[in-house]
């Protein structure tokens, strides 16, 4: 009996390790952005050029990433994020969702430029039906800086993806090693390393490769989410446009965008999404018309409340909730591949 015990207890010892070290298996996709840049010298940290290093010279700078997991690298386009249209955001989905569905892939890394690096993860977190982590990372300093933070962005953003912690939270953010959900991150600062801040907080930080979490989020996303980009036909979306509120406007541009065939504006009003007197006979015969109004606010934090400042149920408004306006854009378009009625477009607003 011993010796069977024994012989048990050798064949465990000599299983268990390969158990404990087995590693998730994690895809890079790279789109280009300031973590693939280039500048002139070392010392160039804001002067560079975007889109410039391959994904396999990003995995390479980083060879400690294949110690997180099983990491492959995908180039899936090579341009500076605010160049990026339609066409390129559903290319995208499209790639990470079928990415996604293979059962030998535990989760996606999205290298990205910052400028719309969070309009990507909000759509990213709106359309694709998986509860694997989908983390989307970029940088503020090209590749070839003396600080470039790159390389410890993209080795945080492995650890995130590849850790069984964070599937079915939704679509991240990881930058500066704060964890935060793509539904209320945006850029704050175009200079410093900490660009990224949510007025709701990060949903955690990782530290030394290991995610810590302090909060979850409670709107609809992936999953949940009743937009599925599997349904989504061609490579475009319904056409939103945002026009920036101030004083002294002119209604030109809000008439301008709906004869180029905008179903709906966003209008980024001051304060609490406020539109001034002069311009709301123009915003209620559009409405008319069949082009949606959602009034977001270019203040970053707070949110706009349905029925103050303007009258939005006598007009059929829409408010966006905290939304800013590029995330609004975003929802809107969406929304209108589903529907044309306003009420059903605010409760979009509410749940999402």
């Amino acid at each position: 009996m011993k010796k069977t015990v024994s012989a048990l207890t050798l064949s465990l010892s000599l299983l268990l390790p390969c158990v404990a070290f087995a590693k998730n298996s994690v895809v890079v996709v790279a789109t280009g952005g300031t973590i693939a840049g280039a500048g002139a010298s070392s010392t160039n940290s804001a002067t560079y050029t975007a889109a410039k290093v391959p994904v396999d010279a990003l995995l390479n700078a980083v060879p400690q990433i294949q110690n997180l997991a099983n990491v492959t690298g995908v180039q899936a386009m090579q341009v500076a994020s605010e160049s990026i249209t339609d066409k390129e955001l559903l290319s995208l989905a499209r790639q990470v969702n079928d990415l996604l569905k293979k059962s030998d892939v535990n989760g996606v890394v999205i290298t990205h430029g910052t400028d719309t690096l969070e309009e990507t993860a909000f759509f990213l977190n709106l359309v694709i039906h998986s509860d694997k982590p989908i983390v989307l990372v970029g940088s503020m300093r090209p590749s070839t800086a003396l600080s470039a933070d790159g390389p410890l962005n993209l080795y945080s953003a492995v650890a995130l993806a590849a850790d069984d912690s964070a599937k079915g939270k939704g679509t991240f953010v990881l930058m500066n090693d704060d964890i935060f959900a793509a539904r209320d991150v945006s850029k704050t600062i175009n200079i410093h390393t900490n660009a990224f801040a949510s007025q709701w907080g990060a949903l955690g930080t990782l530290v030394e490769g290991k995610p810590y979490w302090f909060r979850s989020t409670t709107k609809r996303h992936n999953t949940s989410s009743e937009f599925n980009i599997e349904n989504i036909k061609g490579d475009s979306l319904p056409l939103v446009q945002i026009v920036y509120g101030s004083g002294n406007m002119l209604p030109d541009a809000y008439t301008a965008y709906a004869k180029a065939g905008a179903k709906a504006i966003i209008h980024a009003g001051t304060g609490n999404g406020s539109v001034a007197n002069y311009i709301v006979p123009t915003l209620t015969e559009l409405q008319k018309q069949g082009v949606q109004i959602i009034r977001s606010s270019r203040v970053p934090q707070g949110f706009v409340l349905r029925n103050a400042e303007q009258p939005d149920d006598k007009y059929g408004w829409v408010v966006a909730h905290d939304l800013n306006p590029q995330k609004a854009k975003l929802l809107a378009a969406l929304a209108l591949t589903k529907t044309k009625d306003a009420k059903e477009i605010q409760r979009i607003f509410w749940e999402y």
